[in-house]
């Protein structure tokens, strides 16, 4: 059985088709949008290390993580808990991108364009 949109209260439903999902976290509806003073461990807002202070080692490590829980976080976190993994995921791979800006391409890996 498929369910309706988590959007709802006047927030767009079909956003900028170009954006990612980063850059769409504001159209979900839900927790996200709770008093900060409750949302989390964190009265920052800000939760885990600066990913320019971790190591090389590290930093893969923590884009593992993120990576292996993606399909459960998606499907079944909180709104709240979704928009963090998206920022945190983006993070860690600006931080790899720019670390990394001539990384190696597979190949095998490229499209006929």
């Amino acid at each position: 059985m498929m369910t309706g949109s988590v959007r709802q209260g006047g927030y767009p439903t079909s956003g900028d088709a170009g954006a990612s999902p980063e850059q769409r976290v504001t159209e979900w509806s839900g927790d996200h949008l709770a008093d900060p003073a409750t949302a989390g461990p964190d009265p920052d807002g800000e939760l885990g290390v600066d990913p320019a202070e971790l190591t090389d080692e590290d930093l893969i490590r923590e884009m593992h993580s993120l990576h292996r829980t993606r399909l459960d976080t998606l499907r079944h976190a909180a709104d709240s808990a979704l928009a963090h993994h998206l920022r945190r995921t983006a993070e860690l791979e600006t931080e790899y991108l720019a670390r990394h800006p001539g990384r190696e391409v597979d190949p095998s890996r490229l499209r006929d364009e």
